[in-house]
């Protein structure tokens, strides 16, 4: 059973399931786990890894258009090192800070592998889910795509700039701006095609999207073999934790956005498509 069998069974299983945070009356909870394996590259220091872990809870929290309350997290390695430790835990407060949360602490743990398991609480008492997007509405997306394919691809030659790119802020203040404006909203920690599939099924819709509206990260220009690749970075490979959303007021949207958003198509009755062909449901894997 691959990681979406899995998560349409417990879907099954738990009708809550499906948003990007679960909501408890009027706070909204997450929980994620990464790997040194499949989420951390050679070359990324402890301070991204605590900073990108915290990162990936929060911005399900600003999915939900809810303010970031806290965050915990469990740090799981062979031995404990005193200055990786604190390299961790310094970045997992200065994302926290950076979008007005406090990082409280957590657990420690043995394991073969560099391992962290994050929980982040948000508080709204009028979370955006996915399934509310309606034709005719815009679909957008906030910041650029890509960072993380780029910066994969400078782990090993240039650690600095891909540690860089790896360090992105949680859209919580967009996410709290847009909630007003958005029909239906979700990161697009999966890639940006995944994103449009996962909501489609969730409202019921369809979206027509071009490749030239997508606002790609000048780091993937720099780093792609040709336009092919540049698309796949863009679209397929995901973990950017953008914003993506539906929306019948682009424009209001875009102004109330402390950070840029982009039309990138309409919300039609059903179909996935870019550029006038379908667009192939793929993206991040878990374990892949």
């Amino acid at each position: 059973m691959d990681e979406r069998a899995a998560l349409a069974l417990i879907g099954r299983e738990l009708p809550a399931a499906g948003d990007d945070c679960a909501v408890v009356g009027e706070q909204v909870l997450t929980t994620d786990m990464l790997h040194e394996r499949t989420d951390f590259p050679d070359g990324t220091t402890r301070y991204t890894a605590g900073w990108r872990a915290v990162g990936a809870s929060l911005s399900d929290v600003a999915a939900m258009g809810a303010a970031a309350t806290a965050a915990v997290a469990v740090y799981a390695a062979p031995a404990f090192e005193a200055g990786d430790l604190r390299a961790f835990v310094d970045g997992a407060s200065e994302v926290c800070a950076a979008v007005g949360a406090e990082y409280v602490g957590g657990d420690l743990d043995d394991h073969e592998e560099f391992t962290v398991a994050t929980t982040a609480l948000g508080r709204t008492d009028d979370p955006v889910l996915r399934d509310g997007a309606a034709p005719g509405e815009a679909v957008c997306v906030t910041g650029t795509l890509g960072r993380s394919a780029a910066a994969l691809r400078l782990f090993g030659t240039d650690d600095v700039r891909a540690n860089d790119l790896f360090r992105f802020e949680p859209r919580v203040a967009a996410g709290r701006a847009l909630a007003t404006h958005a029909t239906a909203m979700m990161d697009s920690s999966d890639g940006l095609a995944r994103s449009l599939h996962q909501l489609s099924e969730a409202s019921d819709c369809g979206f027509d999207v071009e490749y030239d509206a997508v606002p790609v990260d000048s780091a993937v220009r720099a780093v792609a073999d040709d336009g092919e690749d540049e698309r796949e970075m863009a679209l397929h490979f995901g973990e950017d934790f953008e914003l993506v959303f539906a929306t019948p007021d682009p424009e209001a949207a875009a102004a109330a956005s402390p950070v840029p958003v982009a039309r990138v198509g309409t919300v039609t009755d059903a179909g996935v498509r870019m550029d006038g062909e379908p667009l192939p449901d793929r993206g991040y894997t878990h374990g892949a």
